[in-house]
């Protein structure tokens, strides 16, 4: 999750190849878990809330 949350942050890639870059095969399954990890969903995340 700390490498999603950076690529989130510092590259434009799109949810589905941060979650393949992470490890996940579904962009849901992804957003689910790191929405548990960083208590908020992957796009506000990126948009720095």
């Amino acid at each position: 999750m700390t490498t999603a949350g950076r690529l989130l942050r510092s590259d434009d890639l799109p949810l589905r190849t941060v979650a393949e870059r992470s490890g996940y095969s579904s962009e849901f399954a992804f957003a689910k878990a790191f929405k548990r990890e960083y208590g908020v969903a992957p796009g506000r995340y990126r948009k720095g809330a």
